[in-house]
Order: structure tokens, then sequence, then C-alpha cells
């Protein structure tokens, strides 16, 4: 999450107030927080529920974003204040909710720039799960049956990452516009987010046979002693290299990965530039290290 040494202070004086909770809002406020944006949180007195779910990642998210309670169906007056030297609102909510509660128009009264991050443009419900099943995102976990296939729940929340980025995008360009003089609006739809991702699966560069989907010897998991490593041998160089130290075909490679641990065949990744490393599962409990967010 931390921006290079070029983007550090890139928003230094802007002034963003954020109304979205979950998990795509806060981290593209994060973000622009991280480039130098002063931004305040307006959380429901309930809270944000990412707190509940994941309170160290809300705790990170939250590091240089100030937060604020406040119901906004009955204190809409004190965000307008919140509004009134900001530059950016930010806005995670279906469509009809954000004019019932007069947004639009409080965000033209103030002169800011209006960043949406909605699901989809008509305003049907939906959440990074939904978003990933419609576009064709969740991988298969087996087999119901003989043919059809049993998919898996997301391991990251792909439409939500996405989306988020797409967020601070939208936002630099509505800040660019809002300096034209112009009226800055701009809605990021979460579900377009996902349908975009999908494009290698569309395009057969992923799934099941393809090149980055198990179709080449020198580009997949391979079992080693004592657990996986995954190899990325696909630029020629890479693959000519793999093949003279240690195996040309899937065969082959198959027979010399399971010779050794993983460890030591990343270390042999490194030894010989080759982009080899051992497969790692992620726990509950591990921590991020300093300068790993």
């Amino acid at each position: 999450m931390r921006p290079t040494s070029q983007q550090a202070r890139l928003l230094d004086g802007v002034t963003v107030v954020s109304l979205a909770i979950n998990l795509p809002g806060p981290l593209a406020v994060a973000r622009l927080a991280a480039l130098g944006a002063a931004v305040t949180k307006v959380e429901p007195p309930s809270g944000d529920p990412l707190r509940g779910a994941a309170p160290d990642w809300y705790a990170e998210l939250h590091r240089d974003v100030t937060v604020v309670p406040l119901d906004l169906k009955r204190e809409l007056a004190r965000l307008e204040e919140l509004l009134s030297g900001a530059d950016v609102l930010v806005t995670a909510m279906r469509p009809d909710a954000a004019v019932r509660l007069g947004l639009p128009e409080l965000a033209a009264r103030a002169g800011v720039a209006h960043v949406e991050i909605v699901g989809h443009d008509d305003g049907r419900p939906g959440h990074d799960l939904t978003f990933q099943a419609e576009a064709g995102l969740l991988a298969s976990a087996g087999t119901v049956g003989k043919e059809q296939p049993e998919p898996a729940m997301p391991l990251a929340p792909v439409a939500d990452l996405l989306g988020a980025e797409r967020a601070v995008s939208a936002t630099l360009l509505a800040l660019r516009v809002r300096e034209a003089g112009a009226p800055a609006h701009q809605r990021v739809l979460l579900a377009e987010a996902a349908h975009d991702a999908a494009a290698a699966v569309r395009h057969g560069l992923t799934g099941p046979g393809s090149p980055l989907g198990g179709g080449l010897d020198q580009y997949g998991l391979y079992a080693t002693a004592d657990g996986h490593v995954a190899v990325a041998a696909i630029e020629p160089h890479f693959a000519a290299r793999l093949a003279e130290l240690v195996g040309s075909t899937r065969d082959d490679l198959t027979t010399r990965f399971a010779e050794q641990t993983s460890a030591a065949w990343e270390r042999f990744g490194r030894e010989q530039d080759l982009p080899i490393v051992a497969v790692h599962q992620i726990s509950q409990h591990d921590q991020p290290t300093e300068g790993d967010t």
C-alpha cells in the first residue's frame, strides 16, 4: 500500500471525504491517503462491517484516515460541513440509495468531485462473490457426478481489489476534470471490473489446458519432496535454461522436481536466474512484515 518515492505526497493538499464501507472504498482511500490526501471517513454508528470481519486489515487500511461516526439519515448537515472544504466525495452504495440521501445534489452544491463505487449500473445488489461468479472467475474445486464442475470459493476478492484501484484512477481523473471547471462525476462498476479480469479466460490465456493454465510444461506447478514449486519459465531464454539444467518435458520436470525440497529448488532458481519459487499457503495468523503493504 505504500507508494514509491516518486509517488509519495502527490496528493498533498487534496481533501477526501469517504462514505464507503466494506472493502473497495477503504482500499481506495487508503491508497489516496498514502499518496498524500487528507482523508476523512464517515461511518454509520454501527461501524464498518470490515472492522468486525478483519480487524487487523481494517486497522491497516485506516491508519492514515480520520474516522467520524455519523448517521446520515439524521445528520446530513454535518456531512455538508465536512464537504465544504473537501475536493472529493467517495461513496459505495447503490445509486438509488445515494439519490434518496441527496448525495449527488450535495456533491454538486459543495463543488466536489464525486466518485461512486457501485456493483451494477442498474442498481442490482451484489458483492465480490456474485461479481466473480457471473464473470466466470470461480475456479473448479473438483466435480459433482461425472461432468458438472464444482466451483470453489475465491481466494482473493478480485472484483473488490481491481475496483478499488479503478476508484483511485477515477479520483485522479475526476480531480483533473474538476480543475477544468466541469462537473466531476465518475462511476466505478465492480461487475465490470470482474468482467475485465475474466478476459484472460475468455481469450484462452488462462483456464485448464491454456498457455497459462497448465498447457505449457515450463509454466506450471510441480510436486517436490515436501510440497510444490511454481515454475514460470515462459520466455524462450528461461525455457532453454530450464531444459538444460532441469528438464525439457513434463515427465522430466516431474521426476526432477520430486527429488529435492521446495526450499532447495527456490535456492536453485535464485542461483540460476530461473523463475522458480516454493508454493506457500497463507495462514490467517500470518502478519505482513514491514514494507509488505
